[in-house]
């Protein structure tokens, strides 16, 4: 038994909000299922009016009252086709807005989560969340309302009308119909825990199939193809062998409703034929209670046929809670205020950071102050916690102890928006969206003029090769921008960041994973956006910060050097060290 699973119940109880701005359409679409059943259940008591009649005195039937009673029955006809057309489109609508809903719901709490989600987190399985999850919402939230009241309706109908023909009969089988239900819920309950498998191996396909296609050029680099398609075999077997477990609880199901099914005519046809030769009941009657009881066991086999789209649905909303339910580690504190005239100095006070999931020290005791348009450059050992460093100023993660203070305010008193708003971050994985040129530059200032997408291009030194792609400034990117090299990606993204002209700079070995020529291109572009404002770099070629104002040695967590370039060589200490293995001339 899956642990996590929610209560039924409890799902429904986060799920029954959504109705809130669709209650007139979900009246009228119960008040159309109301007199659909009242069409239905109209029908037995004409043909036991004219049977009955036929059988006392063949001679009042006359075609006047045929003809009336049919016209009657074609006029609620009319009626039964005007509201099941409301129900099939305007209901499955309102399930359709329901469901898109929820989905911009789950997608704008996706924006509020914290790095540490998305890193334990795989994207195929946050994809199947908002997406393939939520497909099942329309069928159920239109369907399930209706069914159940549709139910009660001609439950409580029948067994009025059945009780007034027979009522010890109708006691013998309405007695067995809570017998049906606790056997039916036996496998019901397996049939959810198999769709909750279900759904959580399509998240683990998703995320395979993903994993492939975003590495395949390192599959065919390595000839691995064979190996690709043996992973995910196993794992599409695996669903095979999940849907066979589904299919096989569905099947006891649903043999369980017909076996009932069958008991229950049973019972009307001896019961009703014995009942009948004593006098307890006409032959009128047994034929209109026989049609009764089919109307009430089609009732029943469409719950339970629904029950599989109810357990489909059931499942999509404890995908969908489950997301809603992830912590939102980093939010704007009560009172949080926006950040303005920014000048840019920054001061770490005894900061220590440890990620959650495995509690490992990364940064201890940080104590640092970094004066408005100072250049500062990171280096040290990978995991010595020159990226952490940088993520905590933007609030990508907060401290775990200590303070960071932006223009002497605790970054945590400021709101997210104004405080990401005036920090910029150049990284050396660049993500371009798919689109075009300009929507990837003006993605840094939303509300920036054409002029301006085309100055902030021109400061980065991206202007030039831009204007000799084939569509230019519309020139479609591609993917993750897969049709342009390194440098130019980075140039884009630098303009980005001139684009949005923050107080703050981070750059994030920006140039690591360049060549040469498209470095040196990179790093003018560079200067000229750290120009004026406070810059940290992290370096991964230190012959790239010796111009850096102070140079900051991070290594076991804490902050083992600092001073400029010569005093550093001078010192022969850590950042000697490291020069010297890199190549660099001491």
């Amino acid at each position: 038994m899956e642990k996590n699973t929610r209560k039924t119940s409890v799902l429904l109880k986060r799920f029954v909000p959504y109705y809130r701005n669709y209650m007139g359409i979900l009246v009228m679409d119960l008040f159309c299922a109301a007199l659909t059943t009242v069409c239905e259940l109209l029908l037995p008591l004409i043909l036991r009016y004219l049977t009955d009649v036929g059988m006392r005195d063949l001679s009042a039937l006359t075609v006047r009252m045929i003809l009336s009673i049919g016209g009657l029955y074609f006029a609620f006809r009319i009626m039964d086709g005007a509201a099941s057309f409301y129900m099939a489109y305007t209901g499955h609508v309102m399930g359709a807005a329901i469901e898109t809903d929820m989905r911009k719901d789950a997608f704008a709490h996706l924006q509020k989560l914290s790095d540490h989600y998305f890193s334990n987190t795989k994207v195929g399985q946050i994809m199947s969340r908002i997406t393939s999850d939520l497909f099942d919402v329309t069928e159920f939230a239109h369907h399930c309302p209706e069914e159940f009241f549709i139910a009660f309706v001609k439950a409580v109908v029948a067994f009025l009308i059945l009780a007034r023909i027979n009522l010890l009969l109708t006691l013998i089988i309405f007695a067995m119909i809570p017998v049906m239900v606790v056997s039916c819920t036996y496998f019901n309950l397996r049939v959810k825990r198999a769709f909750k498998r279900q759904r959580n191996h399509v998240g683990e396909l998703n995320a395979r199939i993903e994993d492939n296609l975003l590495g395949n050029k390192v599959v065919r680099a390595f000839a691995n193809e064979q190996i690709e398609l043996e992973k995910f075999d196993k794992d599409n077997q695996e669903f095979l062998k999940i849907k066979r477990h589904t299919y096989k609880y569905m099947a006891a199901f649903q043999n369980t409703v017909r076996m009932f099914d069958g008991l229950m005519y049973t019972v009307v046809v001896i019961a009703g034929g014995i009942f009948m030769i004593r006098g307890l009941i006409v032959p009128a009657d047994l034929v209109a209670y026989t049609m009764y009881v089919t109307t009430l066991l089609v009732t029943i086999r469409r719950i339970i046929e629904f029950a599989e789209q109810f357990q489909r649905g059931i499942t999509g909303i404890e995908r969908f809670v489950e997301l809603m339910d992830a912590t939102i580690d980093i939010f704007d504190e009560e009172g949080a205020m926006p950040l303005e005239e920014v000048e840019g100095k920054i001061q770490f006070r005894h900061v220590s950071f440890e990620y959650p999931d495995d509690h490992m020290p990364v940064l201890s005791g940080i104590d640092l102050t970094i004066r408005p348009g100072e250049k500062v450059a990171l280096v040290g050992p990978s995991g010595g916690g020159k990226t952490t460093l940088c993520n905590l100023i933007p609030r990508f993660y907060d401290p775990t102890e200590g303070e960071i203070l932006l223009d002497g305010q605790d970054i945590r008193h400021l709101t997210l928006q104004s405080l990401r708003e005036n920090v910029g971050v150049v990284q050396q994985d660049v993500y371009l969206f798919s689109g075009s040129v300009y929507e990837n530059i003006v993605y840094g200032r939303p509300d920036a003029s054409y002029e301006e997408v085309i100055e902030a291009a021109k400061l980065s030194g991206a202007h030039d090769f831009i204007t000799e792609l084939k569509d230019g400034y519309d020139t479609y990117v591609g993917e993750r921008g897969v049709k342009l090299s390194g440098g130019q990606k980075q140039r884009i993204s630098i303009a980005r960041v001139f684009l949005k002209a923050p107080k703050v700079l981070l750059l994030d070995e920006a140039t690591a994973a360049l060549d040469n020529e498209s470095e040196h291109l990179v790093s003018e572009s560079l200067e000229k956006l750290a120009k004026g404002r406070t810059t940290l770099t992290i370096a991964h070629r230190l012959t790239t910060i010796q111009g850096a104002d102070r140079i900051l040695v991070l290594s076991g967590n804490q902050i083992v050097e600092e001073g400029n370039h010569r005093e550093l060589m001078e010192k022969k200490g850590s950042y000697y060290q490291l020069y010297c293995s890199a190549g660099g001339e001491g």
